[in-house]
């Protein structure tokens, strides 16, 4: 399945959270409600991956941790916001770059309408 695939299956499983659950609640709700609707279809996800930073070839562990990561090619950066900022974007190709992934996708709940809050993150460096 390529990125563009399994991004594709994330969106429709994001607005079908989304439709249930309306916005105004925490983060970590939607994400539990997206990983249980992500497995349910049959994708292969990891929740809070952990993600460490090499510094001259020194693996750090600093806490940093992907929200979900699908099929171990699309990172999901999950937030419930008023707007998405500059901070949001750079926190996303920060996974993407450490862990060498082609794509990611920052999503807010925290929106009226869930395709005003979805980013599609390409990651230019690979």
């Amino acid at each position: 399945m390529t990125e563009n695939n399994i991004a594709t299956e994330i969106i429709g499983c994001s607005i079908e959270v989304h439709k249930a659950l309306g916005p105004g609640l925490l983060e970590s709700a939607y994400q539990e409600c997206l990983y249980y609707k992500l497995q349910k279809v049959g994708l292969k996800v990891e929740k809070e991956k952990p993600m460490p930073l090499v510094f001259e070839d020194v693996n750090l562990e600093c806490g940093y941790r992907i929200d979900l990561l699908v099929e171990n090619k699309v990172v999901i950066e999950l937030k419930s916001v008023e707007a998405l900022n500059d901070v949001h974007l750079a926190q996303t190709l920060t996974y993407m770059k450490l862990g060498e992934y082609k794509l990611g996708l920052l999503i807010n709940f925290n929106v009226t309408l869930l395709k005003n809050g979805i980013k599609r993150v390409i990651n230019g460096t690979l």
